[in-house]
């Protein structure tokens, strides 16, 4: 598959043929929703809890004698039924956490950068560089690349200027080809790349 190479005015300057191994890879979609379930479960922290009727603070007393008051018998406060008391099977700190092969997770990316290759979402520029921080210029570049409304730029290593000029984008995120991932790549509509970022993909997962 071949994709036009642009500059940062929007100018088509070539072409670039990407990788079959991994931009016209067999889309496989149960492996995909997998892959961003474990990322998803991976970032959970797991912490919720609540308290059962031994955590409570609380008298331990016998709130009124066993026989002889017509009443209900009740052996504590913190029994669950009453307000204050202890939680019923509530939650408790527990791991979300879900394995899975390395192979498998690249097998996904692949599948999710075949799925954008194969609906215009790659655009490639020859080069991404800037001598100072500059939202404005970041915004140009991407009006002139003819994103779409989310775009994930994909950097080959860290750049400041361009970092910085991203950050206040509500349109468009940055990440580290090095780091690219499942959500990220499912939750943007576009990538946008540079030549260099596209090295780092390929070497990566070709």
């Amino acid at each position: 598959m071949k994709v036009p190479v642009i500059n940062m005015s929007g100018d088509t300057v070539g072409e670039i043929e990407l990788n079959p191994a991994v931009f016209e890879a067999p889309v496989n979609v149960a492996l995909m929703h997998q892959a961003l379930t474990r990322q998803l479960a991976n970032a959970r922290q797991g912490n919720a809890k609540t308290k059962n009727r031994s955590e409570v603070n609380g008298s331990t007393r016998k709130m009124w004698k066993q026989k002889g008051t017509g009443r209900a018998r009740q052996g504590s406060r913190k029994a669950p039924h009453w307000k204050g008391g202890g939680n019923v099977f509530g939650p408790q700190p527990r791991k979300y956490t879900q394995k899975m092969p390395l192979q498998m997770r690249h097998a996904a990316l692949r599948s999710a950068l075949s799925v954008k290759a194969a609906d215009n979402g790659i655009v490639v520029l020859d080069q991404l560089a800037m001598d100072k921080p500059s939202a404005k210029t970041m915004a140009s570049v991407l009006t002139n690349a003819k994103v779409g409304r989310k775009t994930l730029v994909l950097l080959p290593e860290r750049n400041e200027n361009v970092e910085l000029s991203i950050r206040n984008l509500d349109n468009a995120t940055y990440l580290r080809a090095q780091y690219l991932n499942i959500r990220d790549l499912l939750g943007y509509e576009t990538v946008l790349l540079p030549k260099s970022a596209l090295d780092v993909i390929e070497t990566l997962l070709g």
